[in-house]
Formats: structure tokens, sequence, C-alpha cells
């Protein structure tokens, strides 16, 4: 019989103090991982910490966590477009939502939705500034010095063919005297 190159090592052959050393190794780990946390983790973005500001801005409602007055039947409500600023000047930011059905196909009608976040409170929807029943399709939303401007593509009469809107209006919102007022925005002159 031939004798291996390598001797027989004293470690390859496990016996009851190796197992009892590795269980106390893995208790100590275990014990020490406790001690070792990270912080709590919360929602809350970090305070601003840029010389000459007080306090940070509160974060503006995320169109995920509401719920539209859209009744979409089978398939989900599509957020296309959204756009955030304080629009009645209490200091907190509102989030105006494009929404519309996630249809399969064709180009259902969107609404246009402002929402605010009390704090401490869930989203939620305060104002229709489209309402998807109007039948027109929203483009270049923008949130700009208090006011919601966007332009709005329809349709003149029923035998317009829907993929090919003849009406096109640029329309503009402004929170007064607790209300949003509609009115159509100042051109920018050319020189």
């Amino acid at each position: 019989m031939q004798q291996p190159a390598v001797p027989e090592l004293a470690h390859t052959t496990t016996r009851p103090i190796h197992w009892l050393a590795t269980a106390a190794a893995l208790a100590a780990v275990v014990a020490a991982s406790g001690f070792l946390q990270p912080g709590s983790a919360t929602a809350a973005q970090p305070e601003d910490r840029t010389p000459g500001t007080t306090a940070h801005a509160a974060a503006a409602p995320d169109p995920a966590a509401v719920r539209f007055p859209l009744n979409c039947g089978p398939v989900k409500v599509l957020v296309q477009d959204k756009a955030s600023g304080d629009l009645d000047g209490d200091g907190r930011p509102e989030t105006v939502a494009v929404v519309r059905c996630d249809a399969g196909s064709g180009t259902p009608p969107n609404g246009v939705y402002v929402l605010t976040q009390p704090a401490g409170a869930k989203a939620r929807v305060v104002a229709t500034l489209v309402d998807p029943k109007d039948q027109f399709s929203v483009s270049d939303l923008a949130v700009r010095d208090g006011a919601v401007t966007a332009t709005l593509d329809g349709y003149s009469s029923d035998d317009v063919p829907r993929y090919r809107p003849d009406v096109h209006d640029r329309a503009q919102w402004q929170w007064r005297n607790g209300a949003f007022v509609r009115s159509t925005p100042a051109r920018a002159s050319s020189v």
C-alpha cells in the first residue's frame, strides 16, 4: 500500500471542541451586530444645511400615492406628467398631475388634478382643472410663479378623427379667492 504524498493533517477531523468554538464565534458576531445597528429610517428628507436657511422645504405630494376620480375599469390609471410648486401661497408645494386611463390603444382624454398634502396627512386631490369628460389631451404642463399652464388639444365636433385634434388652446390657472381661476396666458412677445 502506498502512503499519501501529504501527511494526514490534524485539523481535517472534526471534534466537539471545533463545533463549540464555531458556535461561540457565531454567537459573538450576532451579539455584536445587535449593538451596531444603523439609525432609524424615515421618509423625511434630511434638513437643508445651506447657510442662511432656517428650515427645509416640504416635499411635494406624490401622484403615485393618490386615488384619482377616474373610472378606468380593468385598466390602471396612468400619470403622464406632473409639476410642483406653491400654488396657494401657504409655503407648502402642491403637485399638478396629468392623468388618464392606461388604454392599450388610442388616446384617452386627460384629467388635470391638483394634489395637496397637509403635514401629517395623506396626499389628496383638491381640485380638478381639466375633467376627462371635456375630451382634451394635455401637454406642456408647467408650474411657475404660482400659476399652472398647459396646452389643451381637443376636437371641434364628433366628426373630427380622434388622432388629429383640431382645437388647440393654451390655458392658465391661478389660485384666487379660494378657487382656481382659468385664463389665457399672455403670449411672449418677440423683438
